[in-house]
């Protein structure tokens, strides 16, 4: 009985205690007021806007118009195209995205390489310099014409360089390349992944006469699969968000024929282009579902191929 009365007893803080716990709830509610007023204010006021008919472009009395502006989003050929033009690049970028950046780690994991600092640093450089810089270096770079690469390419011979930004064609494999200006911080994350496996393990992959895809495939991949999960969900989050890269090269126009044109472009068009808050507000709605959908499915699917140190699996 008695142990059952101090369960129901909630003691009363020491004064120190509760100037500590005072102080520390002033530091977060720091956070939960940005959090607040920068995130969840906006986010319920583009809930609304969604089921309403503000356009800015249009005289027009404000009504509550339901799911009107959901229902326009299927018969939006544009907005189709948007999506697709984002899914057709997610198939190229994201796989490249994982894989280069985690062989850059393998290679500069190697017990032989000399210089390991030295190219640590110029692998990671690229990545401190603005990125809006960097996306205008590569425009040039790129360009058919006058660009370094393309004349680089006729010098050895070759014949007709591909058009880059320009061409339909080779427009996802640019943006890709652009793209990977930026692996530095997802090397480093993945070195220092690779650094963390325990040596016992390789060690013993020895012993067993296991080779070096067998070691790969049976003790590396798996010790990283969290990471490797980690830089999924950032990647996935990233190419459907993918907007400032297109913005600046295409300066929005979604050039060559539409084919840059990604869905958070095309969002944003709509919003401060064509004006049509309630519409765009209805498309952010919209990405978001699809965002969280993608990520709910991949942390249900992590329990099949991600591993955990010590934890142990039935079957």
């Amino acid at each position: 009985m008695n142990s059952f009365k101090e369960l129901l007893t909630i003691p009363r803080l020491k004064p120190i205690a509760r100037r500590e716990a005072l102080q520390g709830l002033a530091f977060i509610s720091i956070w939960f007021i940005g959090f607040f007023i920068f995130t969840l204010i906006p986010m319920l006021a583009t809930l609304a806007f969604s089921f309403s008919n503000i356009n800015l472009a249009q005289e027009e009395a404000l009504r509550f118009v339901g799911f009107g502006n959901y229902q326009k989003m299927l018969s939006d050929s544009s907005l189709r195209n948007a999506l697709g033009v984002t899914l057709k690049y997610a198939l190229i970028a994201l796989p490249v995205g994982l894989a280069v950046p985690f062989a850059v780690a393998v290679l500069l994991n190697n017990k032989h390489l000399r210089a390991k600092g030295f190219f640590r640093v110029m692998f990671y450089l690229p990545y401190v310099i603005p990125f809006v810089a960097g996306i205008f270096a590569w425009g040039g770079l790129l360009n058919p014409e006058q660009g370094w690469i393309n004349q680089t390419l006729e010098a050895l011979g070759v014949q007709n360089p591909p058009g880059w930004l320009n061409d339909p064609l080779w427009v996802y494999p640019s943006l890709v390349i652009l793209g990977l200006w930026g692996i530095g911080s997802a090397v480093i994350i993945y070195l220092a992944s690779l650094q963390g496996v325990p040596t016992e393990l390789y060690d013993a992959a020895k012993v067993d006469g296991a080779g070096w895809w067998a070691t790969m495939r049976n003790v590396t991949l798996p010790m990283m699969s969290p990471v490797i999960f980690y830089s999924l969900v950032l990647g996935i989050v990233g190419v459907f968000q993918y907007f400032l890269v297109p913005l600046v090269v295409t300066d929005g126009t979604g050039r060559p024929g539409g084919a840059t044109m990604f869905f958070n472009l095309y969002m944003y068009k709509t919003f401060f282009t064509f004006q049509n808050m309630s519409y765009g507000a209805a498309q952010a709605w919209v990405l978001f579902i699809l965002i969280l959908v993608v990520t709910i499915f991949l942390f249900w699917s992590s329990k099949y191929w991600v591993y955990y140190a010590g934890e142990t699996r039935e079957g």
